[in-house]
């Protein structure tokens, strides 16, 4: 194990109907006014933004809003954001609904108190400060909600890319499963897809003596295993979608990768796929996922054999351990097709003749400096291998 630091100060709110309380959580984390950032129509719908409004009346809390959040988030409205933060004077920022506002609400908040551009921080410069920020989570998924990270969409190029800092982890995040009930099959088997990639990221590792996060892994991993097709399948189970809120934070504040190499290969790639498809995150990882797997397991048979072994259950080949860790890999794509999940470049409208293009722009656009991951390096040639196999 790798020396670390590690620092986790949000403030979790977990439950039903605790969004009702956000008022008393901005003002008692020191805010007096608040920027409501969101993104469409379902928290209208819902009547989500009006009890996050009233709430904060209640408290003698200020406002002012601004919605309007995509999926893969642009740079235009963070723009947008801080300009009228810094208009309004404001001092706290409050995300409502998923990954895609959180991330927003992240770069605003940095973006308001730097004197450059906040896409410097997208570019490599560490996060120290920023506004505070809270959240009221509606998706689980990005594990936004109590994460030093961030990712954007420039739309300058269309380039998306993340950043990170001890700045950007929310002061408070408040997590109802109860708002997680009315999402499409579609995007709920998203989620899961991106909770599964943010434990693999940090699973595979040249690191070795990490026993006790890859059990942590493991275990989350098996627990979106067992809850995915039965959420699936039960859209108003509670508790379901109360394990899966839970394991999105958990894979994603870092709690299970510390002191070990991380990967984070299949992400970059998948953003090539979202910023020039629009395509859903989860679904882009669906695709990569699998197919950075094939590529690359000959690494470590024996990791992969073990993530076999481990979470998919598969029996060990002692004999010849490759067995094992290939019927893994084909485990993880049968899950995922199980759950709704596209699997191919197809499927998700790609079309082979971008892949060079993809492959460049992963490993050179945008100060990449001409190759990707923790676990293998992958330079351009390798990068265009793995979305070839994706079309497969």
């Amino acid at each position: 194990m790798n020396n670390f630091t590690f620092y986790s100060p949000t403030y979790f709110v977990f439950g039903k109907e605790e969004e009702n309380h956000v008022g008393h959580y901005v003002k008692r984390f020191g805010g007096t006014k608040a920027l409501v950032h969101y993104g469409g129509g379902s928290v209208v719908r819902s009547g989500l933004l009006d009890r996050v409004k009233k709430s904060l009346e209640e408290s003698g809390i200020s406002y002012v809003e601004l919605g309007g959040v995509k999926p893969n988030p642009r740079s235009g409205l963070v723009y947008e954001g801080i300009d009228l933060c810094r208009k309004e004077k404001v001092d706290f920022v409050l995300a409502v609904g998923g990954g895609s506002v959180i991330d927003s609400s992240k770069a605003i908040a940095a973006g308001t108190v730097y004197e450059g551009d906040f896409w410097d921080f997208y570019q490599g410069r560490p996060v120290e400060k920023a506004l505070p920020i809270g959240t009221i989570l509606t998706i689980a998924a990005a594990g936004s909600e109590g994460s030093p990270d961030s990712v954007i969409t420039n739309e300058n190029g269309m380039f998306k890319r993340g950043a990170s800092g001890e700045g950007f982890r929310p002061t408070f995040s408040i997590l109802n499963p109860e708002l997680t009930q009315t999402l499409p099959a579609y995007q709920t088997a998203c989620g899961i897809t991106d909770i599964m990639a943010h434990l693999f990221e940090r699973y595979f590792t040249t690191t070795s003596e990490v026993e006790v996060t890859d059990r942590m892994i493991e275990g989350l991993l098996m627990a979106m295993v067992h809850e995915g097709p039965r959420v699936i399948a039960e859209p108003d189970h509670y508790e379901a979608r109360a394990n899966i809120m839970w394991a999105g934070m958990m894979a994603h504040n870092n709690s299970c990768g510390v002191g070990r190499v991380q990967d984070w290969a299949s992400h970059d790639i998948e953003h090539e796929l979202s910023a020039l498809y629009d395509c859903a995150h989860g679904a882009g990882l669906a695709v990569v996922f699998p197919a950075w797997m094939r590529y690359v397991y000959r690494k470590d048979v024996m990791r992969f054999a073990q993530a076999a072994s481990r979470v998919w259950g598969c029996p060990m080949d002692f004999a010849n351990p490759e067995n094992t860790a290939l019927a893994g890999i084909e485990a993880f794509r049968n899950f995922l097709k199980s759950i709704g999940m596209p699997t191919t470049l197809g499927e998700l409208g790609a079309r082979v003749e971008d892949i060079g293009q993809m492959a460049h722009t992963a490993c050179f656009g945008d100060a990449r400096q001409g190759a990707v991951g923790g676990f293998v390096k992958l330079e351009e040639k390798d990068v265009a291998a793995i979305l070839e196999l994706a079309a497969e």
